[in-house]
């Protein structure tokens, strides 16, 4: 995965040498700056916090060019990897400053989006505030292939006894990967002393220590669990001594969530939370359980002592005291925490980094990869559009066909079908009688419709009949593209699922709208009531349903402008993917 520098930023050049414990030379691997050479890596952080706070952002930069996907923070400030001894982990005491650190650990690492990074809590600890030795090895789900730190020193060379010691320092305390290697970061900030000449660092207790609950209690959808999220829970975590109890919203919660549709089902949802949890303090008991209303266990459990919630849901902490006041149980504390802006965020996106912004940006995007159809030539590469009634469907094939691709309208060939002497007039006729006839010879569709809709058995004579007949017209029109040397085709069709001709397409992408907007865009259209636009709807597939078979989705949701940037950035990745320049 390469990663842009800027000229300014000096390149992070690294040599990676093979742990001691093998025998044989080693040869050293020259890494580039701009390369994540490992999947995961511990990345261990032992200056002061106060001058800590200050290097975040360049040594987050530096760990992002040599891991790829999951970096795990360990904070052992003033621990020493010189010397005689082996260095030992020790408490740290859950102050106000670590709480702070940890929350701009997360902040500073929204900049390198492709890093999952979890700050350990384990040697975190509201009690007990004499440094104390800890001994027992914690298992991490994606165990390190690389250990980082922030450790200056003088010494160099290929077998750098800091490097030895910071290898068997993370050993003694993490399950690392077998033949781990180690680096020591020097990134773009002012160098200072040598460490191991610094003053052995004491933490700051004037503000006092976090105050603790044996239980707490935090809830919310937790969909692509983002930083903002771990800020949240890393909270929850240094607050409980014995169990955090964590609801999950779903069902009738998610109804009016933004693109709902790509919300991560909620067996996902748990299972990255709870890797997550597990990862950063296993010595607390979680239970996790599905929210459906806006209370759940909360206003029920007499063990709970505190709830977490954030500027935004205060008022439903206050609502859950009340609940609980009426139930006969004591008030929990509110522990509040600040939204998290997203300095990044764009039109209609939240200004806090959230899962429906998230969501927004994966609109155009490839949702899941394509499967290879044998029996599919390679060119043109054919694109079904897919949509329900009111889904800006049609405003996005033209788009796409402005930017290159050749269009084919698969609805209009189906009109085209039972025009008078179409391939599929006389068989309708035939089957559904004269009173389906104008008096000029052409099918009313009005009145062929309210004969099939709603009656399944109809409605399958009527597809039986059609359907067949448009897959063979678009097929030759396919063929008249690949004649013409066209490299990309879009087959704008409403019943591209429902008629089964996937086997036509290499990607289906659908067009999506909240059910509220359709309703008003085909009332406002058809001058339909309410009901009979809702009837309408629910006669075909739901977004959900087409979501879950498809490879792009786009929504018309707001502005043409933000419709067009949609399309014009999945036709970029599309060519990207089809190897065009």
């Amino acid at each position: 995965m390469r990663l842009g520098v800027s000229e300014a930023q000096r390149p992070l050049e690294l040599t990676l040498c093979c742990p001691p414990c093998n025998l044989l030379p080693c040869s050293c691997v020259s890494v580039p700056g701009t390369m994540s050479v490992f999947r995961s890596g511990l990345l261990v952080l032992t200056a002061p916090l106060s001058a800590l706070s200050l290097r975040l952002v360049p040594i987050l930069a530096s760990a992002s060019r040599i891991v790829e996907n999951t970096l795990y923070i360990h904070l052992q400030p003033g621990l020493s990897l010189t010397g005689s001894s082996q260095p030992r982990s020790t408490y740290v005491p859950a102050t106000p400053e670590v709480y702070s650190l940890i929350n701009k650990l997360y902040v500073d690492a929204d900049a390198h989006s492709h890093l999952d990074v979890r700050v350990l809590l384990t040697n975190i600890r509201n009690q007990n505030l004499t440094p104390q030795s800890l001994s027992s090895v914690q298992n991490l789900s994606h165990p390190p292939e690389v250990i980082l730190t922030d450790f200056q020193t003088s010494d160099g060379g290929q077998y750098n006894p800091v490097k030895q010691r910071l290898e068997r320092y993370a050993t003694s305390c993490y399950s690392c990967r077998p033949n781990l290697i180690s680096v020591l970061l020097y990134p773009d900030y002012e160098p200072m002393m040598d460490q191991s000449e610094l003053p052995p660092w004491k933490p700051d207790l004037d503000g006092g220590a976090l105050r603790s609950y044996s239980d707490v209690v935090v809830g919310g959808t937790f969909d692509r669990l983002h930083n903002a999220h771990k800020i949240l829970l890393s909270a929850c975590c240094l607050l409980a001594e014995n169990r955090l109890l964590v609801g999950v919203s779903d069902k009738d919660l998610l109804e009016n969530k933004i693109l709902k549709e790509l919300i991560q089902p909620y067996e996902q949802r748990v299972e990255k939370l709870c890797e997550f949890l597990v990862d950063v303090k296993p010595s607390l008991r979680y239970d996790i359980v599905p929210l459906v209303d806006p209370y759940g266990p909360s206003i029920t459990d007499p063990d709970l002592e505190c709830i977490v919630v954030s500027e935004e849901t205060r008022q439903g902490g206050v609502a859950v005291n009340k609940k609980r006041l009426e139930n006969g149980l004591s008030e929990l504390a509110l522990h509040e925490i600040l939204l998290v802006k997203d300095p990044g965020h764009g039109e209609n996106e939240e200004e806090k980094i959230s899962s429906s912004t998230i969501r927004q940006r994966l609109l155009g995007t490839l949702l899941q990869p394509p499967q290879k159809d044998p029996a599919l030539p390679s060119r043109p590469y054919v694109i079904g559009l897919t949509g329900g009634t009111g889904s800006g469907k049609s405003s996005i094939a033209r788009y796409l066909e402005r930017l290159g691709a050749f269009l084919i309208d698969v609805d209009k060939l189906g009109h085209e079908a039972y025009a008078p002497g179409g391939p599929a007039y006389e068989q309708v006729a035939e089957e559904f009688g004269e009173d389906i006839m104008n008096e000029d010879g052409t099918i009313n569709r009005k009145i062929l419709g309210a004969k099939v809709f709603g009656n399944q058995e109809r409605l399958k004579c009527l597809t039986d009949i059609m359907w067949p007949v448009i897959a063979k017209m678009t097929k030759r029109q396919l063929n008249e593209a690949a004649a013409q040397g066209k490299a990309v085709c879009v087959l704008d069709v409403a019943v591209l699922l429902e008629a089964g001709w996937t086997d036509m397409v290499h990607e289906v992408w659908m067009a999506s709208v909240p059910e509220k907007e359709a309703l008003r865009r085909i009332m406002a259209r058809d001058g339909l009531s309410e009901e009979a636009a809702r009837n309408r709807l629910q006669s075909q597939l739901s977004n959900s349903q087409r979501v879950k078979r498809s490879h792009v989705v786009l929504c018309t949701l707001w502005k043409p402008e933000a419709t067009q940037k949609q399309v014009e950035k999945a036709w970029a990745l599309l060519q990207q993917r089809i190897g065009q320049d």
